[in-house]
C-alpha cells in the first residue's frame, strides 16, 4: 500500500498538476482575457463561469497537447488541430459562425455584416476571427505557457487512459449542454453543418500528416525577449484592424508573417524554449492589455471591470515570470541551448506511471 502511494504521488504532481493548469488556462485565455463579457464585473461569476467553460475549452487543450506529445509532432500540428476545434466550436457547437442573431448587440453586426457572404451565410471576418483566435488564445498560447513551466516533462504526455477519458467525457457533456443552449432557437442548414464538419476533418487530417521530425539547420535566431516583443506588436495590431475587406486582408497577412517568421525561425537549432514562452506569452500580453480598451457587452461596473482587467495582466505577468524561472532552474536559457537535456533524459527515464 505504501510503495502505491509514492508511485502515484510523484506522477500526479508531475503530469496531472500541469494538465490541471491548461484546463484552467485556455478558457480565461478563451474568453476572460480580452474582456469582452459583461460578467468581467462580477468576480463570483466569472469563477462559476470556469465549470462550465473548462469543460468546453480546456479539456480540448488538454486533448490536442496529449495527442501532438504521444504521436511526437510539434506546433504545427497543435495549431492545425486548434484550428479544427475552433472551427467545430464556432460552426457546430455554439453555431456562431452562421447566426446573425447570436448577440443581441450592435456590435455583432458591426463585425458581421461588413464582410458579409450571402451566399455562405458567414462573415469572413468572424470566420477568420474565431478559428485563428481559438487557434491561437484558446489552445496553444495556453499549452505554450503551461509547458514552460513544467520544462522537464514538455514534450512527454501527462495523462494517461483514465485521465484521457475524463478528458473526453468532460467535452462531451459540455458540448451536449452549450449545443442545446444555443440550437434551441437556431439551427445552421445542413450544408453549412456538413461543409464545418468537412473542413474540419481535412484539418485534423492534416495535423497528423506532417512529419514527426525536422531537420533543424544551423543560424542566428533573435533573443527570446525580442520574439515576444515582435509577436505582442503582431498580434495587437491584427486585434486593432478594422473588420472591413481590407481590414481581413491585412488580418491575413499579419498572421501569415508572424507563422512565416515563425516557421524560419523554429527551423533553427537555436531555437529554445525560451523563445516558444515568448511566443505564448507575446499572445497572452497582447489581449490582456487590449482588454482596457475593450468595452463589454451589457452594461457593466467600469471601476470592476478594470480592476478584473488589472487582475488578469498581473496574473499573466506573473505566470510568464514564473515559468522564465523554471526554464532558466531547468537550464534552457537566453541561447536555447538545453544543457541539461541527459540529464532529464535519465530522469524522465523512472517516471513514474501516468494517472
Amino acid at each position: 500500500m505504501d510503495t502505491g502511494r509514492t508511485v502515484l504521488g510523484p506522477s500526479l504532481r508531475r503530469g496531472l498538476a500541469p494538465a490541471l493548469g491548461l484546463l484552467v488556462l485556455s478558457p480565461i485565455c478563451a474568453e476572460y482575457l480580452i474582456g469582452y463579457l459583461e460578467i468581467m464585473s462580477r468576480p463570483l461569476e466569472l469563477l462559476v463561469g470556469l465549470l462550465f467553460l473548462a469543460p468546453l475549452y480546456g479539456t480540448v487543450a488538454v486533448m490536442i497537447r496529449e495527442a501532438v506529445r504521444r504521436t511526437g509532432r510539434g506546433w504545427p500540428s497543435i495549431l492545425l488541430l486548434g484550428a479544427a476545434f475552433g472551427l467545430i466550436q464556432a460552426g457546430l457547437i455554439d453555431q456562431s459562425l452562421f447566426n446573425p442573431a447570436f448577440i443581441d448587440d450592435p456590435f455583432w453586426d458591426q463585425e458581421r455584416l461588413p464582410t458579409l457572404i450571402p451566399g455562405l451565410g458567414i462573415s469572413a471576418n468572424h470566420a477568420l476571427t474565431f478559428i485563428a483566435g481559438h487557434a491561437i488564445w484558446s489552445f496553444a498560447a495556453p499549452i505554450a505557457v503551461v509547458e514552460s513551466c513544467v520544462p522537464r516533462i514538455a514534450d512527454r504526455p501527462w495523462l494517461g487512459k483514465v485521465g484521457t477519458s475524463v478528458m473526453v467525457a468532460l467535452y462531451a457533456l459540455a458540448v451536449l449542454v452549450f449545443f442545446h443552449e444555443h440550437t434551441e432557437h437556431f439551427m445552421a442548414t445542413p450544408a453549412q453543418l456538413g461543409t464545418t464538419a468537412a473542413l474540419a476533418l481535412v484539418l485534423i487530417v492534416a495535423a497528423f500528416a506532417i512529419p514527426r521530425r525536422r531537420v533543424r539547420r544551423p543560424g542566428r535566431v533573435p533573443a527570446a525577449w525580442r520574439v515576444g516583443v515582435l509577436g505582442t506588436v503582431l498580434l495587437t495590431a491584427y486585434h486593432l484592424l478594422p473588420a472591413t475587406w481590407p481590414g481581413i486582408a491585412l488580418k491575413a497577412a499579419t498572421l501569415f508573417l508572424s507563422g512565416g517568421l515563425l516557421v524560419w525561425w523554429s527551423a533553427r537549432a537555436r531555437w529554445g524554449r525560451d523563445h516558444v514562452l515568448a511566443v505564448g506569452g507575446a499572445a497572452l500580453v497582447a489581449n490582456a492589455s487590449l482588454s482596457f480598451l475593450v468595452q463589454p457587452l451589457g452594461e457593466v461596473s467600469y471601476p470592476a471591470k478594470y480592476a478584473a482587467n488589472a487582475a488578469l495582466m498581473l496574473g499573466v505577468l506573473a505566470l510568464l515570470a514564473w515559468a522564465r524561472r523554471r526554464l532558466l532552474s531547468a537550464g534552457h536559457g537566453a541561447s536555447g541551448e538545453e544543457t541539461r537535456e541527459a540529464a532529464h533524459r535519465q530522469e524522465d527515464e523512472n517516471l513514474p506511471p501516468r494517472l
